[in-house]
């Protein structure tokens, strides 16, 4: 299959779900190229052609100013782009900045305004783009037949969707070449009018007047509002600089410059185009007067003969005029699918649409079915409302204004949430991203508010709805608050595997970190703001044998349901691992065992049903890092899979840093064999296991490093506010991968706590050592576990004199249990077994076992440890 002479497949999956990372065409636009797109995006011509007359309506006079008004909410809306683009500079933008502030759910419909708003404007520059092309070459009789206009509209968006598939970069100059001609009539028709004005001015000619600049002079707050409403819709589009920030030189800064600049540039233009036309025309209701409802739709048809004149050079102005709103409508086209295109990519890519959207072309490096589909949605909505007629079609263009001062109003308020816990850090801070995107979004909101009240009278617009429960209402109002409300029922749907995910992933970690003698702990777990992202990250604290306690954080490196329940098997595979007292090293071994096992299944399972794809969610490879601390020793054993990090605080100085262990293979790839490294910790000492998430908003890996270093400096303080501070500095917001962070503060167990006793083998040592502990445990007043006690002493020394020989060691711990430890060199197992009635032994364990509350066998360098646990008297637990 051949797209727009692309060889082979069209596309390919987006190779990754970061910023820059999604496989567009890096650094192909400069500072210029940004701005005029985002001029372009706006179609000056074509707004200033369709609003003017709404906006003289509406307030008379004073439409310069209330013109120049309508700049300060979108000036305060480009503030919040720039921000939020230099913290993330992704192709999403309010989709993916919502979603990372809000939540999936409002970040859908963030995209879900965008996309509502460039479709249903589509329609709307087409349709006007196939009015021009008629009457370009004069044939006024098709410009007014709604079927062949219908029918030029189809193709300019099939062209202009052809232009974006070709490349970034060809869309660019094809923009050059649109703006400045665009630009250039703009400045020669608003100079030729004020010279008129003031030279050889017709009857409807008033001169410039300070009073037009006054916003107090409006009749009513009513007209005010009317006429802001219409004048901020002239500027939208600016947005579009941004949403090819991934495709931008320098992304993190150009894109949200240039957005500023649009936004300036377009204020300079319409304030002179405005006040040019004003003169000339003056505000009447009939001939060129702006207010002729007449020309309402298109004040510079009228407007053309009128200020070049029927002489030579006036026609060919006049139809210059005429070539200027049809480049401006498809400069306009061409670039709404852009960031149209690209948001709807990137929602695929953050796995909140469809992932053959996310596909990219191989060639262009343009996202591929995301462009031509957003291309097709827009001829069969032209198709749809031209259909059932021009009145629908009109009232769905006015609808737009919801869908605009909804998604920028959202953005606006993300920016204040998202950096809600630095806008103390400096005044620049607090003001650029606190203070001026919350004005903006407060404004939008409200005009939201007001157009949606406004519209909904029965008489607005074209059309009337009957509503259930309602009554008549506007068109306007059904048409933009139906879309709206459609993208909120879908909502739940594609949100669905987020929140799935999400309610998996939690269920599987722990709850709260259980309260241990050897150390002190506490946790974060940050999510992903999409499916994208959450998945297998796992931590766990595993009380062990003889008061040592197992610390584990691991993460599959995947993302949705699969890496989620791969990481509930294997956390449940280390907890029980970890029961058998293994050491790191070999518990890795084991669990990279059970990893590969699950592949080879997965594969056997595919086998013979064809080709076996890679699921879009599959868990490809876990690093892992386990470490086993004990309090008596204050020694601990660590080994890591993959490229795990530690960080080890020493007690009293507070210095940080990352002891070397031993390389490991990422768990399921093989390879060498997992070493075990052993660290002496003081008492008091902070060690921090986290998972590659918590680096991720880093410019670098050692950035990252000393940034957690400065947070863990002061190890003293509580560990809660140990891990708010890290979390705070190494991820200010929400977070495209899961990250996980443990923190511990180890402690050393009391010398009034344990005993520990070095026996002969020899059996009188047996006697010997039942007296010693009997008297310990009258010591710790644990008289009644003193007959039970040395029962069991004394069959774990006679089974190890006995059957080993050799050094024994017995140890005897009081915690929130009673703990005895026979060590010997032995590395034989002993088993319990059921003795038959005429065995002379083999009851020995089975006696110890009824009699205690835990018992095993751990091993060790020099041999083996045999343990038991007693539950301690009431009186004596804690």
């Amino acid at each position: 299959m051949r797209h727009f002479g692309g060889a082979g497949t069209p596309g390919r999956p987006a190779p990754g779900t970061g910023a820059g990372q999604k496989g567009l065409k890096n650094d192909a636009l400069g500072m210029f190229s940004s701005v005029v797109i985002g001029l372009a995006s706006t179609a000056p011509a074509y707004s200033l052609a369709a609003t003017l007359g709404l906006i003289v309506a509406a307030v008379g006079l004073q439409a310069p100013i209330v013109t120049m008004l309508a700049f300060v909410p979108m000036l305060l809306i480009a503030y919040a782009f720039r921000e939020l683009n230099a913290s993330n500079a992704d192709c999403g933008t309010t989709f993916t900045w919502a979603t990372r502030a809000f939540g999936p759910r409002t970040g859908w419909m963030g995209g879900w305004g965008i996309i509502v708003a460039n479709v249903i404007v589509m329609a709307s520059l087409a349709e006007i783009a196939g009015i021009y092309s008629f009457r370009l070459v004069g044939l006024d009789g098709l410009a007014e037949d709604r079927l062949w206009t219908t029918v030029a509209g189809i193709v300019w968006i099939a062209v202009m969707t052809a232009v974006c598939y070709i490349g970034i970069e060809f869309s660019a100059a094809v923009q050059r070449w649109l703006l400045c001609l665009e630009v250039g009539m703009l400045v020669v028709f608003a100079v030729a009018a004020l010279v008129r004005a003031y030279t050889d001015a017709p009857p409807t000619a008033i001169h410039v007047s300070a009073s037009w600049f006054n916003p107090f002079e409006v009749s009513s707050v009513k007209a005010l509002t009317s006429g802001l409403l219409a004048g901020v819709f002239i500027y939208w589009g600016w947005d579009t600089a941004v949403s090819i920030n991934e495709e931008t030189v320098d992304s993190t800064r150009i894109p949200g410059r240039a957005a500023v600049m649009s936004t300036v540039l377009l204020l300079i233009m319409y304030a002179l185009v405005t006040t040019s036309a004003q003169a000339f025309a003056g505000v009447g209701s009939s001939g060129v007067g702006l207010g002729n409802s007449g020309n309402s739709d298109d004040v510079f048809s009228g407007l053309g003969g009128a200020v070049f004149g029927n002489e030579d050079a006036g026609l060919v102005l006049t139809t210059l005029l005429v070539l200027m709103v049809l480049t401006s409508a498809l400069a306009s086209t061409q670039t709404t699918i852009l960031p149209l295109a690209r948001t709807v990519f990137s929602m695929a890519v953050h796995k909140a649409l469809p992932s053959r959207l996310a596909r990219v072309h191989r060639r262009f490096l343009t996202p591929t079915w995301s462009t031509v589909g957003m291309g097709a949605v827009s001829i069969a909505l032209l198709l749809l409302l031209t259909s059932f007629s021009g009145n629908v079609l009109a009232d769905s263009i006015d609808s737009v204004g919801l869908a605009i001062t909804f998604h920028y109003g959202l953005t606006g308020f993300a920016c204040l949430w998202y950096y809600r816990k630095i806008l103390t850090r400096s005044t620049k801070d607090f003001v650029f991203k606190g203070v001026l995107p919350g004005l903006g979004g407060l404004i939008m909101l409200c005009l939201f508010v007001y157009a949606t009240i406004v519209y909904a009278a029965p008489d607005y617009g074209a059309t009337s709805v009957d509503l259930p429960l309602v009554g008549p209402t506007g068109g306007v109002t059904v048409v933009g608050l139906g879309a709206l409300l459609l993208g909120f029922l879908l909502m739940p749907v594609v949100t669905r595997g987020h929140a799935v995910t999400l309610r998996l992933q939690r269920s599987l970690l722990p709850r709260r970190l259980p309260r241990h003698t050897a150390l002190e702990s506490a946790s974060r777990y940050l999510p992903a703001d999409s499916g994208s992202g959450v998945g297998g990250d796992w931590y766990d604290v595993i009380p062990l044998s003889g008061t040592r306690i197992g610390l584990v954080v691991g993460d599959v490196l995947g993302h949705g349901l699969r890496a989620a329940a791969t990481m509930g098997r294997l956390r449940t595979g280390v907890r029980v691992l970890a029961r058998l007292d293994l050491s790191p090293d070999e518990l890795l071994s084991r669990l990279d065992d059970l990893v590969e096992q699950t592949e080879h299944e997965r594969r056997r399972d595919g086998h013979g049903r064809g080709h076996l794809r890679m699921p879009a969610d599959a868990a490809f490879g876990v690093t892992c890092l386990y470490a086993v601390y004990d309090p008596v020793t204050g020694k601990c054993s660590l080994a890591r899979a993959g490229e795990s990090v530690l960080a080890v605080v020493e007690p009293h100085e507070g210095v940080v840093h990352y002891p070397e262990l031993p390389p490991g293979p990422q768990l399921g790839f093989g390879g060498p064999p997992y070493q075990s490294k052993e660290l002496d910790l003081p008492a008091g000492s902070l060690v921090a296991l986290f998972t590659g998430g918590l680096l991720q908003a880093a410019d670098s890996r050692d950035a990252g490093l000393a940034q957690l270093s400065q947070a863990l400096a002061d190890n003293t303080a509580p560990l809660d506010e140990l891990c708010d501070r890290a979390v705070t500095a190494l991820l200010p917001g929400p977070v495209d991968e899961d990250a996980t962070l443990l923190l511990a503060r180890t402690r050393l167990l009391d010398r009034n706590q344990f005993t520990q006793w070095e026996l002969p083998p020899d059996p009188a040592a047996v006697a010997t050592i039942r007296t010693a502990v009997s008297k310990q445990l009258r010591d710790w007043g644990l008289d009644d576990l003193t007959f039970t006690t040395e029962l069991i002493v004394s069959e774990l020394v006679t089974n190890a004199i006995r059957y080993v020989g050799g050094p024994i060691q017995v140890c005897v711990i009081r915690d929130r249990t009673l703990i005895c430890e026979v060590s010997d060199t032995g590395h034989t197992t002993p088993n319990l077994r059921h003795a038959a009635s005429d065995d002379e032994g083999g009851r020995g364990l089975f006696i110890i076992a009824q009699m205690t509350h835990h018992w095993g066998t751990r091993y060790t360098p020099t041999g083996k440890t045999i343990w038991t646990e007693q539950d301690l008297p009431p009186a004596d637990e804690g």
